[in-house]
């Protein structure tokens, strides 16, 4: 194993408080400002035993594979898109995330958003700003008696839900799982029938194949006329050049948007957008989550990770490899991680290369997924034999890893 200049590399200007949670296990930390990609990306994963990305930075099949010495991976973040699961598995990499740290910030942007499009603030105060006073509650409308449709009722949706019928609304919802509404909401059948009886329609949903433009033409065609869309999703879930037809011809009233198919790098990178420049379109630079509470909360969850992670090798609600919640590893025990291939007769050959030194095993654990085992084993001392090398050795290892005593 190469001398690391850190044991963590941290990039995107994660929040700091999980410097401490880091500090506090011992661990090295090194920072860059941004995200990093290509060359740069691979030669500084050369030089960390672990890295914390939000967004931007893509962990691609082909960089990953030149990470040969990369064994954790935390997205200080949502969504774990940015990172080739698959191949972090086959590496055995562990990914983390933080799934619902920003649940709060984002359903009271979309709750403030509700409200800004049914008043038309944003158009008033660009007006205003452009020197124009146009006092008039022509097309203004409180938002109590009105209609919220909320396409996927998770975490996010269920608090929009709760957070909507405070203000007086009705809350239509539809979930491709049966979920027990909050309060007065309702369940409906399918995505049709919402969109036909909501005033405004909100979208939290994952993005995946059955999620890719959702909201298209045809759909928008469904919507009550006059209704307002928001998308705090995901960018492939709304079709924009439908949503900007839609909207040129006012058969949409407005509409709030927040994430984009495609997005730029940093903060000096122009933006383009098809709804750029049109009535009642509320645009944000995907900000739903980017609170100061959310991104403190998001820094120390993700930072708890991936200190137990090093620590004990405990991989509980990792995204793409077994999880095992681990004790505490016994001062005097040896304890080996072993990611290997899930076939036949393993375990039973890192029994006999351990039992072949009379050495116990004290405690054991496994856990497989799909084609990968998570084996933990915690033995006595190994020391002056060659078992650890003949186990990393075996065909089927897949990245093995040791914690010893003190």
């Amino acid at each position: 194993m190469p001398n690391f200049e850190s044991d963590i590399l941290l990039l995107e200007s994660i929040h700091s408080s999980a410097d401490g949670v880091l500090i506090d296990e011992g661990l090295r930390i090194a920072r860059a400002v941004g995200s990093l990609e290509g060359d740069e990306l691979v030669a500084r994963l050369a030089t960390t035993r672990m890295v914390g990305i939000r967004s931007k930075t893509q962990l691609t099949r082909e960089t990953l594979a030149q990470a040969s010495h990369l064994q954790c991976i935390g997205c200080f973040c949502i969504g774990t898109n940015q990172v080739d699961l698959e191949a972090a598995a086959e590496h055995g990499i562990t990914v983390f995330n933080s799934p619902f740290s920003n649940t709060r910030s984002v359903a009271e942007m979309t709750l403030a958003e509700i409200i800004a499009l049914h008043r038309r603030l944003f158009d008033r105060s660009m007006r205003l700003h452009q020197g124009h006073w146009d006092k008039s509650a022509t097309a203004a409308h409180e938002v109590r008696g009105r209609t919220l449709g909320i396409v996927g009722y998770g975490h996010i949706g269920s608090q929009i839900s709760v957070l909507a019928e405070s203000l007086g609304m009705r809350v239509l919802y539809h979930d491709i799982l049966p979920v027990m509404p909050m309060g007065n909401a309702r369940a409906c059948s399918d995505l049709g029938e919402l969109l036909e009886r909501s005033d405004i329609v909100t979208l939290h949903v994952p993005e995946t194949e059955g999620t890719r433009h959702l909201i298209g033409a045809a759909e928008l065609e469904r919507m009550k006329p006059g209704a307002a869309l928001i998308n705090n999703a995901r960018g492939s879930v709304v079709d924009l050049s439908a949503l900007r037809t839609a909207l040129e011809a006012r058969t949409i009233g407005g509409a709030a948007i927040d994430v984009y198919p495609e997005e730029p790098r940093s903060n000096t990178v122009d933006f383009e957008c098809p709804l750029a420049g049109l009535d009642n379109v509320i645009l944000t630079p995907h900000i739903g989550g980017s609170t100061e509470e959310a991104q403190e909360q998001i820094a120390a969850e993700v930072a708890v990770k991936i200190a137990r992670f090093d620590a004990t090798g405990t991989t509980t609600s990792s995204v793409n490899i077994p999880e095992v919640e681990l004790p505490v590893r016994p001062p005097d025990q040896v304890r080996i991680l072993h990611f290997h291939r899930n076939v036949p007769g393993v375990l039973s050959k890192m029994h006999a290369i351990i039992a072949e030194h009379e050495v116990n095993i004290t405690a054991e654990y496994l856990r497989t997924t799909g084609g990968l085992s998570y084996v933990i084993m915690d033995c006595g001392r190994l020391k002056g034999t060659d078992a650890l090398q003949r186990l990393e050795s075996l065909d089927e290892t897949i990245r093995m890893r040791v914690l010893r005593p003190d």
